[in-house]
């Protein structure tokens, strides 16, 4: 097995990190993985803000469910879908009334989530690689106007999700997956065997949950996934992504009571 490989398969998400900078020359890396990955088009739609500024930190953890692994961490990368430089692009040849009437298209948030999640993702590799932890951080969104005002996002910019990086400061151990057959079809998405895959990751993930030493200890992956979504749902955590969407110019229709 080569070591991208197996530097994938161990993947841990790390909450809690020591007291230590990272080295600008490996952040520097980490930014560079980033902005190596695809993108449609070549458009770069991908914005990464840095932020190492303690006190910031701690504001956008407030902005973030308290979670205290965000003013923690050494360095929180808030990865934005950004179509700004595009509105410049189109101003420069002679448009700049089409960044308007492009970009409220909703094919294009489409188009930057996708973008961020490819780019995330090589930022992820690339730390693990040089023996940093990370952890994403998708409540990014639940302040979300609060969070432009900190980082001055201009308009067509939206931050779409949070990364934690830093220097471990535990193990918690590799969660286990839903078996391969459960996510991956030959040919055409299979129902027959999801229940019967899921009942039996619910026993191993079961298992695994009662062998750690924080959170729950005696739950299943189902029990754990409707808990999650319930209250995500129920806070009304995200009841602001019209707004967002509008103030940034990414929707042009009024929102319907």
């Amino acid at each position: 097995m080569n070591p991208v490989i197996e530097s994938l398969l161990k993947h841990q998400s790390i909450r809690k990190y020591k007291n230590q900078p990272i080295e600008d020359e490996k952040l520097d890396l980490i930014i560079k993985a980033a902005q190596a990955a695809p993108n449609w088009c070549n458009g770069q739609q991908v914005s990464i803000i840095v932020v190492r500024d303690q006190k910031r930190k701690e504001r956008l953890a407030k902005l973030n469910l308290n979670q205290p692994y965000i003013a923690s961490c050494s360095a929180f990368l808030v990865f934005c879908a950004d179509y700004y430089r595009a509105s410049l692009a189109f101003e420069k040849v002679g448009d700049k009334e089409f960044a308007e009437k492009y970009i409220s298209q909703l094919d294009i948030v489409m188009v930057g989530a996708h973008d961020v999640g490819i780019a995330l993702d090589n930022a992820i590799v690339a730390a693990e690689s040089m023996g940093l932890g990370t952890v994403p951080i998708g409540t990014i969104r639940s302040q979300s106007l609060e969070v432009i005002k900190e980082l001055k996002l201009p308009k067509y910019v939206i931050p779409m999700i949070g990364l934690c990086v830093g220097y471990p400061e535990e193990e918690p151990g590799i969660k286990p997956r839903l078996p391969s057959q459960a996510m991956c079809f030959q040919e055409e998405y299979d129902t027959s065997k999801l229940s019967s895959n899921i009942d039996s990751y619910d026993e191993q993930y079961k298992k695994y949950v009662a062998e750690r030493n924080s959170n729950e200890r005696d739950t299943t992956w189902s029990k754990r996934l409707y808990q999650l979504y319930t209250a995500s749902y129920n806070s009304g955590r995200y009841n602001n992504d019209y707004e967002l969407l509008k103030q940034q110019g990414f929707i042009e229709i009024e929102k319907k009571n």
